[in-house]
Formats: C-alpha cells, structure tokens, sequence
C-alpha cells in the first residue's frame, strides 16, 4: 500500500498501470468508460479533474483507494 499526497502521484500510478497493459491514452479511456481527455489530464496531474473519473481509471487499472487516519 502506498500513501498517496496529490493527484500527480494518482497519474504516474495510472500511467504506470496503463503501460503495463500495453494501452495507450485512448484505448484506456474507451475500456475505463471515459473520455480520453480524462487520462491526460490525470497523468499530467491535473488538479480539476472530476473524482467519479479518476475512481473509474483506478478501478479499471486494478488500484484501490483507502482513507483512514494520518
């Protein structure tokens, strides 16, 4: 598990995890259920980007988010 402080850490995960399969930008939205504009903004650690989003990339890229207590 791994303490995440900011988006920009969420996008290099999901770059990571996109790589991994072999995807690119695009073809990881369609198969997320997003646009791939979504994507790119997440990788490059957009701030603005909608949170329902980036729940969808995470599930589809097999990573889950804890909250608990500092």
């Amino acid at each position: 598990m791994k303490k995440i402080s900011d988006i920009e850490e969420i996008g290099q995960l999901l770059r990571q995890k996109r790589e991994e399969q072999g995807l690119n930008q695009k073809e990881f939205a369609e198969a997320a259920g997003v646009g791939n504009r979504i994507v790119s903004e997440v990788e490059r650690g957009k701030s603005t980007a909608q949170i329902d989003k980036v729940l969808k990339l995470l599930k589809y890229a097999g990573l889950s988010i804890y909250i608990g207590d500092e």
